[in-house]
């Protein structure tokens, strides 16, 4: 099975030892994104702000793999405030369409960088 590293200068670099996706096959495995700006690298302020910024990074690594966020077949969602889960549902919505994938929302303690929502995906394209 080939795999190929999937990077794009649409989501923030790297800052750890990970690559932004990588593609096996038909798979492409989206890494957690956070809500920083991939232009300024600075997180954006809020938990809204950081939300559709976390949701346009992992739209421009999807595209960058040759796909897009409705090729989604499982969203992991990680929040430091259960209380934002029917915001995360609201944008969310406005990112995918039925049938939505699966899906998993876990709440943490914290997050890299001080982020207020990270979320990571698995596509299968074609």
């Amino acid at each position: 099975m080939s795999r190929s590293v999937i990077s794009t200068a649409n989501a923030p670099a790297a800052i750890g030892t990970y690559s932004q996706a990588v593609k096996a096959g038909n798979t492409v495995y989206l890494s957690g994104q956070i809500g920083l700006d991939p232009a300024s690298m600075e997180m954006r302020e809020g938990f809204d702000a950081q939300t559709e910024q976390v949701f346009r990074n992992l739209k421009a690594v999807a595209e960058a793999a040759g796909g897009s966020l409705g090729d989604a077949v499982k969203l992991t969602i990680y929040l430091t405030d259960l209380s934002n889960f029917a915001k995360v549902n609201e944008v969310m919505a406005s990112y995918f369409a039925q049938p939505y994938p699966a899906r998993a929302a876990v709440g943490v303690k914290e997050l890299p960088k001080g982020a207020l929502v990270e979320a990571d995906a698995i596509l299968v394209l074609g």
